[in-house]
């Protein structure tokens, strides 16, 4: 099948060309995926884009006349695809729903350790030739409350790290319960409650209109003074506007993050010579208790090889008109999940 891969990056030429053993026909494509470059895929059955491709009732209508079938999202996240228009259209739309949770998830660790212990602070110093430990006091994980929102595979991992590896008091909030996950002392509690309780919270749930600032200013003013929030999730959980009010306000003790609202303007692109026009992302970077990560919490080889895999899999699966297993149904996925 002629494939229209949009986004690409040098790591996506890669692995997507390793993993094409089934012989399609890549046409790697730099711009994104939008109204203006929607008609490129004139004459491929499919288009394979990622997380900040806009894949709306407009462009899925020129996608569609220009004879494309199926949209292959190399990720787990499909909110920026208008599933409703895709099925008037008659195309499909599949992803990958489990790439690698262990990347996501040590990741996630990875970022609570580094904003709490102050470690890109203290590189920074040390670069400098500044070794005073002013400054650099952390807390230990071991024996704090942290809640995590959404227990998928993703974030059912890091609530096991936690409390197996760290000794956390871990809180869970999902509409399904793990069993597996209480069985080792995770509790499960209403969203609301969580944030009230939680001392860490860590984002694990996708984009939805239930989810969409999931943390905003009333969640802020709920939570327990010196929450740390970790979001490696979807940006738009959290009310930007609100965090940048909480951090001020000293409500906020840190912040991490992977993701972020607006990021479709930012991420995954070289702007050092640019000016970049984004006044709360900017006013994000000047807080000292806050670190940004351009998106790469996926960024692995193993994850890489795994989304090349069963993205061109789908595709041979829906080129054979056999059964897709990963076919986004908005009606069989529960908010939570």
């Amino acid at each position: 099948m002629r494939i229209a891969v949009f986004n690409t990056k040098p790591y996506d030429r890669c692995f997507l060309g390793a993993a094409n053993t089934a012989g399609h026909d890549l046409h790697f494509l730099e711009p994104r995926l939008d109204a203006a470059t929607a008609p490129l895929a004139a004459g491929h059955g499919a288009v394979c884009v990622f997380v900040n491709d806009v894949v709306d009732a407009p462009v899925l209508e020129t996608l569609a006349a220009g004879g494309t079938r199926l949209v292959a999202l190399r990720c787990a996240g499909f909110n920026n695809v208008d599933l409703t228009a895709a099925r008037r259209l008659g195309v499909d739309v599949v992803r990958v729903p489990a790439y690698s949770p262990h990347a996501v998830a040590e990741f996630t660790i990875g970022l609570m350790l580094a904003v709490d212990r102050h470690i890109p602070r203290a590189w920074a110093r040390v670069r400098d030739n500044n070794f005073a430990l002013e400054g650099l006091i952390g807390r230990n994980l071991h024996g704090r409350t942290v809640g995590v929102v959404g227990t998928g595979k993703i974030g059912a991992l890091v609530a096991r790290s936690l409390r197996l590896g760290f000794g956390c008091e871990v809180l869970a909030a999902d509409l399904y319960p793990d069993p597996a996950l209480e069985a080792i002392g995770v509790r499960y509690v209403a969203r609301d409650a969580l944030l009230r309780a939680a001392e860490i919270v860590t984002l694990h749930c996708p984009l939805t209109p239930d989810t969409r600032h999931l943390i905003d200013a009333a969640a802020i003013e709920a939570a327990r003074d010196g929450l740390m929030i970790v979001n490696t999730s979807r940006g738009a959980l959290i009310d930007t506007a609100a965090l940048i009010e909480g951090l001020k306000a000293r409500r906020i003790g840190a912040v991490a993050l992977d993701v972020y609202e607006q990021e479709a303007d930012l991420f995954f692109e070289d702007l050092s010579n640019e000016i970049v026009s984004d006044d709360q992302f900017q006013r994000l970077l000047t807080f000292p208790n806050v670190l940004v990560t351009g998106h790469q919490a996926f960024l692995t080889e193993e994850a890489l090889t795994a989304i090349a895999e069963t993205t061109l899999a789908s595709v041979s699966d829906a080129e054979a008109g056999r059964p897709l297993a990963n076919r986004v149904d908005a009606a069989l996925i529960a908010p939570m999940r």
